[in-house]
């Protein structure tokens, strides 16, 4: 179809973008060096500090709480990992009702075959540098670099994965997702970075799908009126440059960068279309979506569908309840493994997705080995991440997809291998762009991709 005639047969949806600031425009195509292992890849940021005691060791209660007698033991992630289930004192579950003791029932396996044993396991990898606080980590995984001094509400200083791809494999903006949380803890600025030879020409786009879809959304924006492409567009975009310049006097940013017409209609008719489907109970979610992560992820999954792009990032924060809650953070882990198993099920319904897609999933970092003083209501001790020790740089870092071995070990706790700068060169060696991000010389010195690690 002509682009003229496409926008005449279009009905654009205007406003409806809350949460969802960003649609970037075409960066500079350059040419691959070697071809891609996949034409897609997921990045699950397993995020709110997750010990590695309670995740890949899987010793459940065993090594976290020093008034339980019962060294009891167990694998709560068993979308993930290969291992029995605890058989006492089982808190992470669904809550059942006929006895009334809370998180009794656990939620059933997604997957035929655990995640460790159709990909790779990177059981010991660190966080090298700098304290575990959340938006270091969220950054390094998205930039392969650490800024132990970087503040709240500003961009990381050198380039994210999404602008890496844009410059050098020729991706579009559109091909490019973050999927937040929220909109909080400086999410909707990890896009982009500053950096002067990358940046906003060469971001991603963002959404926070429980902001867009959830209260605010539906208050402000569910029931705009349509409008003429070519009859009612134009004044509506004298408006936003009348307030972007406004803004701009002000020295402040405008994320909204002059999209396209075509890209303007997709990102408006699916903000109409998840609406839609909003209002007539028809995203599909997980089985068990009794919390915001796994809600994010049923919308992460609508967004694979719409779009199929090449590189989706999305994050998780509600295992960071283990602050106050240990039986809170139990049930949040298990949570985050039947949200990551649901999310691989359904790439694999999805035409073009489907044997064709890389997912990696990494903590951004790990929790304390000594619990603080609070308990909960089961009397389990709750862990923080502010100390800067051994446990908090302990993570994992898993992968499936085409080329990538299965049921392959790599690494140990005498013999770590993998850091947590290491999923850019990782996700830019899939995408053959390997030597290119290198050679820009702005990665951490630690970072290197994991398939030149195994």
């Amino acid at each position: 179809m002509k682009r003229r005639e496409f926008i005449k047969k279009s009905t654009l949806v205007a406003g409806g973008i809350a949460g969802f600031p960003y649609i970037l425009p075409s960066g500079i195509v350059n040419a691959q060096t070697s071809p891609p292992m996949a034409e897609h890849v997921v990045f699950v940021l397993f995020a709110g500090g997750v010990r590695q005691q309670e995740s890949v060791l899987q010793r459940y209660l065993a090594d976290s709480q020093p008034n339980e007698v019962n060294k009891i033991e167990g694998n709560i992630l068993y979308n993930l990992l290969k291992g029995d289930p605890p058989t006492e004192k089982i808190a992470y579950g669904i809550d059942d009702q006929s006895n009334q003791i809370i998180g009794a029932t656990p939620i059933n396996p997604i997957l035929s075959q655990p995640l460790d044993q159709i990909g790779t396991l990177f059981p010991e990898v660190r966080f090298s540098k700098g304290g575990a606080g959340h938006f270091n980590g969220l950054s390094t995984g998205f930039t392969g670099n650490y800024f132990v001094s970087q503040g709240l509400k500003k961009r990381p200083p050198s380039p994210t994965l999404f602008e890496y791809l844009r410059r050098y494999a020729g991706f579009k903006s559109s091909d490019c997702w973050y999927v937040g949380l929220d909109i909080g803890g400086s999410r909707p600025l990890l896009n982009y970075s500053d950096h002067e030879a990358f940046g906003r020409n060469y971001g991603g786009n963002f959404i926070a799908p429980m902001t867009t879809f959830g209260r605010v959304g539906k208050k402000y924006f569910q029931d705009f009126k349509n409008y003429h492409p070519e009859e009612e567009m134009p004044p509506i975009r004298e408006i936003r440059n009348f307030l972007n310049n406004n803004y701009a006097a002000q020295g402040l940013e405008i994320p909204n960068l002059n999209p396209t017409e075509e890209e303007d209609y997709f990102i408006k008719k699916f903000v109409e279309d998840t609406f839609h489907k909003v209002e007539n109970n028809g995203i599909i979610m997980p089985p068990v979506s009794d919390n915001s992560d796994l809600q994010t992820i049923g919308y992460s999954v609508e967004v694979l569908r719409y779009f199929k792009p090449k590189v989706m990032v999305v994050d998780m924060a509600t295992i960071d309840v283990c602050h106050g809650s240990f039986t809170d953070y139990l049930k949040n882990l298990h949570r985050a493994d039947h949200a990551v198993g649901f999310l691989w099920r359904e790439i694999q319904n999805i035409p073009g997705m489907a044997n064709n897609t890389t997912l990696i999933v990494m903590p951004e970092h790990g929790r304390d080995e000594t619990p603080n003083s609070i308990q909960d209501i089961n009397d389990w001790y709750a862990y923080d991440h502010s100390g800067n020790n051994e446990n908090v740089r302990r993570i994992f870092t898993l992968m499936c997809g085409p080329g990538i071995d299965a049921g392959l070990r790599v690494g140990s706790e005498s013999t770590p291998k993998g850091d947590a700068s290491d999923i850019v060169p990782t996700i830019a060696d899939i995408f053959g762009i390997r030597q290119q991000v290198e050679n820009a010389g702005l990665l951490d010195a630690n970072a290197q991709s994991l398939f030149r690690r195994i």
